[in-house]
Parts: structure tokens; C-alpha cells; sequence
């Protein structure tokens, strides 16, 4: 589960909550979760959601570390860049995709 430790550390920091605070709010010892952040112990399914919802994470965040995106996920990322560039430029990226992609091949 390499990455979720992380995620709920980057959270629980964004958010400006110590450790022994969100061990508090979540009913766990501040070791434990200490243990949940360096990636040592997995927390619980149960403690897993108490964490989310008290920092207010989303569970695809948490866990995009750990479980790889799907190819219509990968698909969606590149759309969603994509997107952001005028049609022009949406252009010369997919050239260069097409050349990547041939060089690949190889």
C-alpha cells in the first residue's frame, strides 16, 4: 500500500492538523498513526474512512498512489490537458504523440 501513508500525511498537513489531533478526532494513538503515515502499518478499512472524512480527502486521491489508473483514467487525463490547449496546439500535441508512439513501436 505504497502511497497512502503519504497521501494522509500530505492531507492531514494541508489541513494544519497535527498527528495527535487527527489521532484524537479518528480514535487511534498518535504511534499508530505515525506508524499509517510512514507506510509501516495499513490503517483499517474502518480507520481508513474515519481519516478521509475527518480531513476531508477524497478516496481517489488517497489512493492513486497505490492502485494504478485504468487506461480510460490515463485516457481522461490526457483529455483533460488537452483541453486546455487552443486547437492548434491540441494539433502539434497529437503530432508528437504520433511520433513518440512510432518510436515505441520499434
Amino acid at each position: 500500500m505504497k502511497g497512502m501513508g503519504k497521501a494522509i500525511r500530505r492531507y492531514r498537513e494541508e489541513a494544519g492538523i497535527t498527528q495527535e489531533r487527527l489521532a484524537e478526532l479518528v480514535d487511534i494513538s498518535t504511534n499508530h498513526l505515525g506508524a499509517i503515515e510512514r507506510e509501516v502499518k495499513t490503517p483499517t478499512m474502518e480507520t481508513f474512512v474515519k481519516l478521509l472524512n475527518v480531513l476531508g480527502a477524497e478516496p481517489n486521491e488517497v489512493l492513486k498512489e497505490v492502485i494504478p489508473l485504468t487506461r480510460m483514467e490515463h485516457t481522461s487525463v490526457v483529455e483533460g490537458k488537452l483541453e486546455r490547449l487552443t486547437p492548434k496546439k491540441q494539433e502539434s500535441v497529437l503530432r508528437m504523440l504520433d511520433v513518440i508512439i512510432e518510436e515505441m513501436m520499434k
